[in-house]
């Protein structure tokens, strides 16, 4: 049995994970919201041009993490754990997820007028 073109296993990824980019950066931006609801009225005098540049730079920094999971998707496909691969990789983009939704929490918090609460 042969394997995958590389041209395939990179559509094959691309296909994949750009599906998953927009509800990764939709769970993010929603952690991020409900903290500083949460934290309202504090939140609001937390918001200023540097905490918004920081949430920027973040929101940056999370979309170039997720990319890493191209590498490990293109890799696998390459081997004889393909089609089981292609099967369940939606758990690492789940425990991915959770995993950058946690990290967007402790990150919120603390812009958003520290860890209290």
């Amino acid at each position: 049995m042969t394997g995958p073109a590389f041209r395939e296993a990179i559509t094959d990824a691309v296909r994949f994970w750009e599906r998953g980019r927009l509800a990764y950066n939709l769970l993010l931006a929603t952690v991020v919201g409900v903290v500083f609801a949460a934290g309202w009225p504090l939140s609001r005098d937390a918001l200023t041009t540097d905490v918004a540049q920081q949430l920027f730079v973040l929101a940056v920094v999370a979309n170039a993490l997720y990319c890493a999971a191209y590498v490990v998707d293109v890799v696998v496909q390459f081997s004889e754990f393909r089609a089981p691969w292609r099967r369940h990789r939606w758990l690492l983009l789940a425990l991915g997820s959770l995993f950058a939704a946690i990290l967007a929490r402790f990150a919120a918090r603390v812009l958003f007028g520290g860890l209290q609460g």
